[in-house]
């Protein structure tokens, strides 16, 4: 089964979040994009990839370890951007801050705890987001890109993060579906 770690997003800012998605798609109506489901919108700490059922344990009881010494997380969802660029966007998302850089040590507490289990850790350094989009092709993608622009200083609020979760992904021919298969809390 495909896995991964993550974070979820408060509904306050779920639903600032899906406002801007929603002026994305307005501002680029002809952009060649795949837009995410508003109810799969995550922050990921870790990709794990495949995941074997017998394996499951062993990965909660490394995510627990990893999540007891830590306190709850006052996370910011703000501005907005892409990958590789703004202007030319391969993968449209929502910035993800936290405390100072306790996001950043939180991702690598998570996939430090993971790599005794043969997960390879993400070699690229880790900011936080919440995809919204991903391109298919450059059609349309000049509004977008201006559209991505404009909305560089957006604001979506605050929350506390107050677990993460092990989720599954199901791949299926409409977007994926996620099902959580562990809530860990942070500070155990």
């Amino acid at each position: 089964m495909r896995c991964f770690v993550a974070i979820d997003l408060s509904p306050e800012v779920r639903a600032a979040i899906v406002r801007a998605q929603a002026g994305l798609r307005a501002g680029a109506p002809h952009a060649d994009v795949r837009w995410l489901d508003p109810g799969g919108m995550h922050l990921t700490l870790a990709f794990l990839g495949e995941v074997r059922e017998e394996q499951v344990a062993a990965v909660e009881s490394a995510l627990a370890a990893a999540m007891t010494p830590r306190p709850p997380l006052g996370l910011v969802a703000s501005g907005l951007g892409g990958f590789p660029s703004a202007r030319r966007p391969r993968v449209v998302w929502a910035g993800i801050v936290g405390e100072g850089e306790a996001l950043g040590r939180t991702a690598a507490a998570v996939a430090s705890a993971l790599v005794p289990l043969g997960f390879r850790a993400e070699e690229r350094p880790f900011r936080g987001h919440v995809t919204l989009a991903r391109v298919r092709s450059p059609r349309g993608l000049q509004p977008l890109g201006d559209a991505v622009a404009a909305g560089v200083r957006a604001d979506f609020g605050a929350w506390t993060a107050r677990e993460v979760v092990l989720y599954r992904s199901h791949l299926r021919t409409s977007g994926a579906v996620y099902e959580p298969l562990v809530r860990l809390p942070f500070g155990g």
